[in-house]
């Protein structure tokens, strides 16, 4: 089985390069490599989970679960300055681009952190969590992603995740629907789902 772009270390021959793209009405310089998910472009599920998201009615950050080298993070940070961003992965080698990425667009309400789903952040509590979770990864991360999320969330805080039908969609549902107390399908585009759960009430306060 090839390395995926979900393995800590990727051991591709780095081959930077860089690009620029429109994310919520604002222009962005992505530095990208070998080794990480969607280095040529944003993909497209990322750019309508970044388009569609609407921040809660409840004080908070936000945490980006699989962040990549950072677009979902960078454009949320952007587009909602008086909230804390964080992006959380276990590729190195995207976290430090996340991290160059946010120094080039001169965004500092955000950061990046090496972390198994939610383990480098499990004592805090955010108001919305956001993740274009790793499909190849297989169904048992992506529950595991959703159950941590709702660990992680304030009280009424929401979980929106982009994932396309076929690979999943009205399971991922089914699923949120069995953790969370509040599910809806926000849009629907070009096959791609995006999933708002809430939750009323925190699972553990600090």
């Amino acid at each position: 089985m090839s390395e995926q772009y979900f393995s800590s270390n990727p051991n591709k021959e780095s081959k930077p390069q860089h690009w620029t793209f429109t994310l919520r009405g604002f222009p962005f310089t992505f530095y990208t490599d070998a080794g990480v998910f969607s280095k040529k472009e944003v993909d497209y599920g990322s750019r309508v989970l970044i388009e569609t998201f609407e921040a809660p009615n409840v004080d908070g950050g936000i945490l980006d679960i699989g962040c990549g080298y950072g677009p979902i993070s960078l454009a949320l940070a952007k587009s909602f300055q008086e909230r804390e961003v964080v992006g959380v992965d276990v590729n190195r080698r995207a976290l430090a681009l996340a991290q160059k990425n946010a120094a080039e667009n001169k965004i500092s309400n955000a950061s990046f952190l090496e972390s198994d789903i939610t383990e480098a952040v499990k004592e805090s509590r955010f108001a919305s969590v956001v993740t274009n979770p790793p499909i190849r990864a297989g169904k048992k991360i992506v529950h595991a992603i959703f159950r941590e999320a709702k660990n992680v969330l304030k009280a009424n805080g929401e979980l929106w995740v982009v994932i396309q039908k076929k690979q999943g969609a009205p399971s991922a549902k089914k699923e949120l629907e069995s953790i969370f107390d509040e599910v809806e399908t926000v849009k629907k585009d070009k096959g791609y789902y995006i999933l708002r759960a809430k939750t009323f009430d925190a699972t553990s306060s600090l």
